[in-house]
């Protein structure tokens, strides 16, 4: 139980200081954005097996405080990243964390989904990972809305608790016609498909 004199330090911005893709990331977090007090270990293990080239364009969906996009921004020196979340809080954090790691190359942006992606046929990569309670009209909505958004040849690379992977491989196959595993741990699987 927190008392009233320790409010004013719970309000403070919490940091991490991590290295995702081989980058030295300061992150500044708060109470109320997933993950606050660390990397969580889906995006840990996601990092392990992203494969960014110096020019793509991407897509973070669901930034949170800017982790995977951020660190992918550093990947694409060339390219550049949308981050997208609903929580305005989440948006704030993404942008004030670009500015103080010094990437210009990342954006993030109030979006439900992809409801302010104005973007078809232009990415390379849309990399997610996705919430647990992400409910199944929302991610047919969200796959085929990526299928739009994706160039030919592009990719989605999700990470989902194991709870969810049939249900994307499922889903992938019906969306995009194909689907590969790229990993599968104790916790977390990370499933990729291709725009052909």
């Amino acid at each position: 139980m927190f008392t009233k004199q320790d409010i004013p330090k719970l309000k403070q911005d919490l940091s991490i200081s991590t290295q995702l893709l081989g980058h030295s990331l300061i992150l500044k977090t708060r109470w109320g954005v997933f993950s606050p007090r660390a990397i969580d270990d889906g995006t840990l293990m996601f990092m392990k097996y992203l494969e960014i080239n110096a020019e793509d364009k991407c897509l973070d969906l669901g930034c949170g405080y800017g982790p995977i996009g951020l660190a992918v921004a550093k990947s694409c020196p060339k390219g550049e990243v949308h981050m997208v979340d609903k929580d305005f809080v989440a948006i704030d954090l993404s942008n004030a964390n670009a500015k103080l790691n010094h990437i210009n190359n990342a954006q993030a942006y109030l979006s439900d989904a992809f409801s302010a992606v104005e973007k078809q046929n232009y990415f390379d990569q849309i990399l997610s990972n996705v919430p647990a309670k992400v409910g199944r009209e929302q991610l047919s909505i969200i796959l085929h809305d990526a299928y739009d958004a994706l160039k030919p040849g592009g990719t989605i690379t999700f990470v989902t608790i194991n709870g969810l992977r049939h249900f994307i491989k499922d889903n992938f196959k019906a969306v995009f016609g194909n689907y590969k595993k790229l990993k599968q741990g104790q916790k977390y699987t990370i499933a990729q498909a291709t725009k052909q």
